[in-house]
């Protein structure tokens, strides 16, 4: 990385920062330390692949949720997307998940308690 780093500077220098190329290698410039944060922190990602692989299906529901028929069917189909969504990042399966919601609110589980029924509160047994 520091070779990289003293290889961009010398291109900063050589390239005009005003042409495109000039432009991108100023923004790199910037975020210089951002980039190198994975060096320091072993938890980071060197890269954002599994994030973007997360949020991609809540852009796809978000884009279909257009076709709901109107205002309340589209929040309806977000509240949904996103307890889906919570289940599987908490590796809880979905169908599983919404069934046992749905029972115990049948059931009359008390409003109070809902923090029980959430995604990374559930398990099979529950």
């Amino acid at each position: 990385m520091a070779e990289f780093g003293d290889w961009l500077q010398a291109q900063r220098l050589r390239i005009s920062a005003k042409s495109r190329l000039g432009e991108k290698l100023t923004y790199i410039h910037r975020q210089w330390g951002g980039l190198q944060t994975f060096l320091h922190d072993g938890r980071v990602e060197m890269d954002s692949n599994a994030v973007e692989n997360l949020i991609r299906p809540i852009a796809l529901t978000r884009k279909n949720a257009l076709f709901a028929g109107h205002d309340e069917g589209g929040r309806t189909w977000a509240r949904i997307a996103s307890l889906i969504a919570t289940a599987k990042i908490n590796g809880v399966e979905p169908f599983a998940y919404l069934k046992a919601t749905l029972e115990a609110i049948a059931a009359g589980h008390p409003a109070r308690r809902i923090d029980e029924l959430l995604p990374w509160n559930f398990t099979p047994s529950s």
